[in-house]
């Protein structure tokens, strides 16, 4: 048997497979492909107080490696998500995560507070990094005294367990690692999207509503693999590796440098099954390896190099 749990504080996953915000609904739409519950952990759908319709179509474009969204953080607001989606989603035998978003840190503490006396949600997402909403998003993020003062402003309301999300939009990364960490994150989780942008020859035009969007997709990978690794070598707090994992070897590439658990994103538009397949990968390579913990290859490079 191979132990592939880890934990943040005292709030412990089975294993380090869990869901990218915005890429995963809220669980259900995956139902018929997966037992939801074999995962660590699922990050829910961005949160808003008010319901948000989203930017205009097109608000999704493929390209080379990967793809551009400017979905804008469509949903039907926090008193939706309390009378509809909890009381769904507290069923599932894993760890919920509601990523939570606003335009003003007021928004983020009322947010947080709302969150806070859901019994059954015992980690929140800070997502204070999403580079298509007109308003906030990535604002906070790539603003260090920003990202210090909505930090500390949610950690003074919050009980439960703080991931904040990175954005990968800044000059050094390192340095808001380690400022979210001062004012009392738990974990943070790196990275979201690169700002990019497509244009449509035949029409002449932008391929997204916004012009400018999110890139995601193995394209980002490298980027995303360098920067978790700088900030694991930063910060004594737990990091959660995102960008580009489409398969176990992605995966155990940000495990190696230092990530504590991965979020699966693009690859579930894919296949569906890939947050399972990523799983079971995982520990297939572990026992062939002959470990018998996943933390004996936790920032495995790093100490051998």
């Amino acid at each position: 048997m191979v132990n592939l749990g880890f934990s943040i504080g005292d709030l412990h996953f089975k294993n380090p497979v869990l869901t990218a915000s915005g890429t995963f609904g809220y669980g259900s739409e995956f139902d018929d492909f997966i037992n939801v519950s074999r995962l660590g952990g699922i990050v829910l759908k961005g949160t808003t107080l008010e319901p948000r319709e989203g930017n205009l179509y097109p608000r999704m474009a493929e390209t080379p490696s990967g793809m551009l969204n400017a979905v804008g953080l469509q949903n039907k607001g926090i008193d939706y998500f309390e009378e509809h989606i909890y009381p769904r989603v507290i069923n599932y035998d894993t760890n919920v995560i509601v990523n939570i978003n606003g335009s003003y840190i007021e928004d983020y503490i009322a947010l947080a507070e709302r969150v806070n006396k859901l019994k059954k949600i015992r980690a929140i997402e800070l997502n204070i990094s999403c580079p298509n909403v007109k308003m906030g998003g990535m604002v906070f993020g790539t603003n260090l005294d920003s990202s210090r003062e909505v930090t500390r402003e949610v950690r003074s309301v919050y009980s439960g367990k703080l991931i904040v999300k990175l954005s990968p939009n800044v000059t050094n990364i390192v340095d808001f690692a380690r400022v979210v960490e001062e004012e009392g994150a738990d974990s943070v989780s790196l990275i979201n999207t690169l700002l990019g942008m497509s244009v449509d020859v035949a029409k002449m035009k932008p391929s997204l509503s916004t012009v400018t969007g999110g890139l995601s997709g193995p394209a980002i990978k490298p980027v995303a693999l360098r920067m978790v690794w700088q900030v694991a070598n930063a910060v004594k707090i737990p990091v959660i590796g995102i960008g580009g994992i489409m398969s176990a070897s992605d995966a155990l590439e940000f495990i190696l440098a230092g990530a504590s658990a991965i979020q699966v994103g693009t690859a579930s538009f894919i296949d569906p099954q890939s947050s399972v397949k990523i799983l079971e990968g995982i520990e297939s390579y572990l026992l062939l390896k002959g470990f018998s913990d996943i933390t004996e290859i936790t920032g495995f490079i790093n100490r051998t190099t």
